[in-house]
Order: structure tokens, then sequence, then C-alpha cells
């Protein structure tokens, strides 16, 4: 899922995506349900998603809730509205991107994201523009996918193979911090936790899941 502020879906690895996520998804969820549960508690009645990709986080959402998608993958689409109607939650979906979502300024009380930071061109343009449409005392709550400590297999290995995967999923970098890039984009308060998964995905398992605080 490319959130790149000038988007064009590719005709291969758009649906490609679209394909993956919607057959890999539940086991996706399986690995990261634990850490989506602690920071995604207590959703308001209204929620901006960026990167909503075929909806894995809309059972988060309490039934009757509006969810406000920014997914400018428009093969992802037809899965995101089936999967929402499934569950009940009122969908305003937008192929807007993250960088450029086109809400008004303080006008969410949360917004969420998964997998998603990796992809952006510019996960400093994204906080700043989180921040932008959050409300005073609202929240960015996040499960991200993150760079290994410098020196470990599990790092050499996201090196090795950065540009095929960046190509495979629009962008998806493995060597980032955004650990980092959240303590430094303004927020008040930043809560997170690194953790690890075990998965056969070795580039993937460096992970981290909170709250920050606008």
């Amino acid at each position: 899922m490319s959130l790149a502020t000038s988007y064009e879906v590719n005709r291969v690895r758009g649906p490609f995506n679209a394909t993956f996520f919607g057959l890999m998804g539940p086991y996706i969820e399986w690995n990261v349900r634990h850490h989506k549960r602690r920071v995604f508690a207590g959703l308001p009645g209204a929620v901006v998603e960026i990167g909503s990709g075929v909806g894995a986080n809309l059972r988060y959402l309490r039934p009757g809730s509006t969810l406000v998608a920014i997914e400018p993958n428009t093969a992802m689409h037809r899965r995101l509205r089936s999967a929402a109607d499934r569950r009940g939650v009122r969908l305003d979906l937008r192929d807007s991107t993250a960088e450029q979502t086109g809400l008004p300024d303080r006008s969410a009380d949360s917004v969420i994201s998964s997998l998603v930071l990796c992809t952006v061109s510019n996960p400093a343009e994204v906080l700043t523009e989180v921040r932008r449409i959050l409300r005073p005392g609202g929240t960015f709550r996040f499960v991200e996918h993150v760079a290994a400590p410098a020196g470990t297999f599990t790092r050499g290995l996201q090196r090795a193979l950065r540009r095929p995967w960046a190509w495979t999923f629009e962008g998806c970098s493995c060597e980032r911090d955004l650990a980092k890039a959240l303590r430094a984009a303004g927020f008040t308060d930043v809560e997170l936790t690194p953790y690890r998964l075990h998965s056969p995905f070795i580039t993937f398992n460096t992970q981290i899941a909170g709250v920050a605080h606008a």
C-alpha cells in the first residue's frame, strides 16, 4: 500500500497487493492481534485510518462506527467496502494520500495505522498531517514494522532484500527508524513498545506498537 504524495495504481502491484493482503490478512492479524487489541482499545465512534487496505482493522471498531478510510490503492476498495458492510461500519472512503488527506484541521479524535508508515515516501510529512487533523487531546494509534538493530542478522537481511521487497510492496522499507520519527514529530507524548514477531517473514518481524497524543 503505497501512500506517496502522488500515487498511481500500478496495474500489476496494485491488484497483487490487494490479493496478497486479502489472503494473508488472517495470518498477519494472528501475529499482531495482541498489540492491536491493546492500542486500538476504546476507539471512538469516528476514526480516520491511513492506509486502510482491505479492512484488517475494521474488527476493532464498534458496529455503527464511522471509518474515514484514506486508501489510494483503488484495487483495495472492493474488499474494503465488503469488509465494512460485514462489520456494520459506515465507510467514508477516500483515494487521497496520507501526506494530503484533504481533511479539515482538528477534525479527528483518533487516527490509526498499521503497517503503513513503512510505505510512505516521507514519514515525517505524514506525521505532520496526522497532527494537523487531530483535535487537541486526540490520539494516533499505530502498529508498524521497523528496522532491526544495526549489526543483527535481521538487519542484514532487511538490507539485502530491500529492493525486491520495496518493489513488491510498493515502496515498503524495512529499514526505517519509525520510533525516532514518532518521537520527533511534535506529539505531546508518545508511548510505544518494541516487540518481535516469530514468522517466516524475517525482515518484517521487528515491530513497534503504541499511542501518540496530540
